[in-house]
């Protein structure tokens, strides 16, 4: 019998997460990439002996990434080393001032009892109950596909989610717990990766301190492209095929059951479509308007997580101070939030984060070198130009070289960045988006874009835009969900 064609659109983490499962299940599947490279977001390039990850940096949840390898019959070690940050990473503040967070629990909790006395017996409270939402979610919550509410209707889960209060907000979790601001800071800057302020983000989230301050902030050897890697070879394993430069450009409905993927000028007759690219875009640019789930009037209501302007940087010289992970929070940040938020504008004086991961690579850079990513948050649908980057780049720098003590920006011998249109242009990103959908309170669960297309049978949506939400282990397990609804669907 001839297996049933399924085309992937898209290369990212959920796109080659459902490729697998599919392929595992039986279906020919392709994965169309419009760029060069796959990966998404996550791509890597080399430059002068520098490996630049393009996206994500911050490896937590490993067991989720474990699970999928597993689901395959491999495990983590079979692709790469992986390596337990310590310290986690640092926060620096005002004046110098900074924390520097260990990869030890009792470790954290003595740092607690120093800034704040009586904290370290309120971060046991606080951790206890992070941890009760972290088993629930991956338990009863994240796996589901957010089609309707009845989901979530059975006892367990109905009586967790109220016995944990995961719907309240998480600013006012953590003011309950921390009084000093720092902490503070610190308790709430993992949120901050959803792309929401704590305030306007439920207290469910908290699973996420639990993920990077008791479960471990890691790096897998090679850079984070390792994880793409990896699991583009377990597809290819399996048979699936992938095609980089093709570009989709058409989703042409035949009688619900057949559909005409139109690939660059070449139509492809498949059984089953993935929508890993940008939800907006496919309904918007792929889909006739009588098949798209949502309008544009839909779109613009939505909260969407931040942009960033990011740099990859290759320094001549190795720079003290600076950890694997480094916060600076030398500044407002109720100023840069609501220069994101509210405002709309670029930052004036914002916060941002620097990874140097050939602190802990050498791989990663030329012997003598540092390789330096630096990520500031910005308002999505921004003008962006060279002016307006470079503007940021000179006071982002400057404040790095005031907490070093040390010149940068003289020893820097290689320099690219990525803004608002580059997500635009290399991710059809809406708004030029850097991290997908908002996790407020509105946008949670059965509340985000549907995974299904509610008028087409065999199309599914998968990725940052739908359930469960932004990042590296929920995009997986996105992947995940969007499979198993499809192949439920063709049979």
């Amino acid at each position: 019998m001839v297996p049933k064609k399924i085309a992937v659109i898209g290369s990212g983490f959920s796109g080659l997460s459902a490729a697998a499962y599919l392929s595992q299940k039986g279906y020919a599947v392709d994965v169309y990439e419009k760029n060069e490279t796959f990966g998404g977001r996550a791509r890597q390039f080399e430059e002068g002996g520098f490996v630049f990850d393009m996206g994500p940096s911050w490896y937590w949840m490993p067991e989720v990434i474990e699970k999928f390898y597993n689901d395959f019959g491999y495990t983590t070690s079979d692709f790469y080393d992986l390596k337990r940050l310590s310290p986690g990473f640092k926060m620096v503040f005002n004046n110098k001032e900074e924390l520097i967070v260990p990869d030890s629990y009792d470790d954290l909790k003595s740092l607690f009892e120093s800034v704040e006395k009586g904290s370290s017996k309120q971060l046991d409270i606080f951790m206890k109950d992070a941890k009760a939402k972290y088993d629930i979610s991956f338990t009863n919550l994240i796996e589901h596909p957010g089609i309707s509410i009845m989901e979530y209707a059975n006892f367990e889960t109905v009586s967790n989610a109220i016995k944990l209060n995961i719907f309240s907000s998480y600013e006012k979790l953590v003011q309950k717990h921390f009084k000093n601001e720092k902490l503070r800071s610190l308790m709430e800057f993992p949120v901050l990766f959803l792309g929401a302020m704590p305030k306007d983000t439920p207290s469910l989230y908290s699973l996420m301190n639990y993920a990077g301050l008791k479960l471990g902030t890691w790096y897998p050897m090679g850079g984070f492209y390792s994880v793409v890697k990896a699991m583009k070879k377990i597809c290819e394993d399996q048979g699936v095929n992938f095609h980089s430069n093709s570009t989709v450009s058409k989703i042409d409905i035949k009688y619900n059951e057949a559909i005409n993927l139109q690939v660059d000028s070449k139509i492809k007759v498949i059984d089953g479509v993935v929508g890993s690219a940008d939800y907006h875009h496919i309904e918007s640019k792929l889909l006739d308007e009588e098949y798209r789930n949502y309008n544009e009037k839909y779109w613009s209501k939505k909260t969407f997580a931040p942009s960033s302007l990011i740099f990859y940087l290759g320094v001549d010289k190795k720079l003290p101070n600076l950890e694997h992970h480094t916060l600076f929070f030398d500044t407002d940040f109720s100023i840069h939030a609501d220069e994101i938020y509210k405002d709309k504008k670029w930052p004036n004086d914002p916060l941002f984060y620097v990874c140097a991961p050939s602190k802990t690579d050498d791989s990663v850079s030329p012997k003598g070198c540092e390789n330096l990513f630096i990520l500031i948050p910005l308002a999505t649908g921004l003008e962006d130009n060279e002016s307006l980057r470079e503007g940021l780049f000179d006071k982002v720098i400057k404040r790095v070289e005031k907490y070093i003590n040390e010149p940068l920006s003289s020893h820097i011998i290689f320099k690219k960045s990525f803004c608002v249109n580059d997500f635009t242009n290399d991710y059809n990103a809406y708004g030029g988006n850097a991290y997908g959908l908002a996790n407020t309170l509105n946008q949670t669960a059965i509340l985000k874009p549907k995974i299904i297309n509610r008028k087409i049978d065999n199309l599914v949506y998968t990725g940052q835009l739908t359930v469960p939400g932004p990042g590296v282990p929920p995009s997986i397990i996105s992947g995940k969900i969007a499979a198993n609804i499809l192949n439920e669907k063709i049979k």
